[in-house]
C-alpha cells in the first residue's frame, strides 16, 4: 500500500485501533487528513492520491481499444482513492474490491473515510470482498480485464511476509490466469523494480513497463504494467 506523507506539522490523533487476524490496524487523523497504520508500518494517507488514481487510469488506457464494460479487480481498498477513480469512470463495468482488513472496510462504510468512497460504494457496479487477495486470486473462477493491485509498499517491500506470495512465480501465475486475453496487470510500488519487471516477463506477461508519477514527498511512486497475451 504505502504511501506518501505530507508535512509532519501536526501530531496524529488516533481515531480507532483494532486487532484483526493479520495484526493491528490503526486509523489516525493528521490535520484535515487521515492515515492508516498496520502493525506499526505506515501504509497510506489522504494527502496525495495521484499514484492511486494512476493505477486505475493506466490499466484502462492499456486495455485493447473498444473493449466493452471491462471488469476490474482492485486489490486493497486503502483510503479509497483507487475505488473512487474507478467508479467515476463510466467505461468500467464490474468493479470488485478485495480488502482483507474488516476495519478498513468499516471505516469506509460508516466511518471517517466514507467521504472519499461513499458514492463509489453505492455504485451498483461495485462489490467489496473482505478476504485475502492472494487467496482470492488462487481460488476464484472469476476473470477480470484488469487487476489493479496496491496491498504493499511494492514488490520489494511487503507489509506482511505472506504478501510476498503475490509477487512469487505462483502468485503471478494466478494473476495471469485470472486475466482475460489482453487483460492488464497494474501493480503499485513505492519505487521501480527491475527484478519485478523480469519476474513479470518470466510469468508470461508482455508489454511490461513502469510509469512514474510525482507525489508530495518528492520521490516518484510507480505503477508496474503488464499485459496478458491476447
Amino acid at each position: 500500500m504505502h504511501h506518501t506523507h505530507g508535512p509532519d506539522a501536526l501530531a496524529p490523533v488516533t481515531l480507532e485501533r483494532r486487532e484483526g487476524p493479520y495484526g493491528e490496524v490503526v486509523l489516525r487523523r493528521r490535520g484535515d487528513g487521515f492515515e492508516i497504520i498496520a502493525n506499526g508500518c505506515f501504509l497510506m494517507d489522504t494527502s496525495d492520491g495521484r499514484s492511486e488514481r494512476l493505477l486505475i487510469d493506466a490499466a484502462l488506457a492499456a486495455l485493447p481499444a473498444g473493449r466493452p464494460a471491462p471488469a476490474v479487480l482492485i486489490g486493497g481498498l486503502g483510503v479509497g482513492f483507487s475505488l473512487a477513480r474507478a467508479a467515476a469512470e463510466p467505461r468500467w463495468g464490474r468493479i470488485t474490491v478485495v480488502e482483507r482488513e474488516r476495519a478498513i472496510v468499516d471505516w469506509h462504510l460508516d466511518g471517517p473515510l466514507a467521504g472519499i468512497s461513499r458514492a463509489a460504494l453505492a455504485d451498483p457496479r461495485t462489490a467489496v470482498l473482505t478476504t485475502d487477495l492472494v487467496a482470492h486470486l488462487r481460488t476464484t473462477t472469476e476473470r477480470y480485464d484488469a487487476l489493479c493491485l496496491d496491498i504493499d509498499n511494492g514488490p520489494d517491500w511487503t507489509v506482511t511476509e505472506d504478501n510476498g506470495n503475490l509477487y512469487s512465480p505462483a502468485g503471478l501465475a494466478d494473476c495471469h490466469q485470472r486475466l482475460t486475453p489482453g487483460g492488464v496487470l497494474a501493480v503499485w510500488s513505492a519505487q521501480p523494480s527491475d527484478k519485478f519487471e523480469q519476474a513479470l516477463r518470466n510469468a508470461g506477461f508482455h508489454g511490461v513497463r513502469t510509469e512514474e508519477v510525482g507525489v508530495a514527498r518528492g520521490v516518484p511512486d510507480v505503477v508496474h504494467l503488464a499485459i496478458r497475451a491476447a
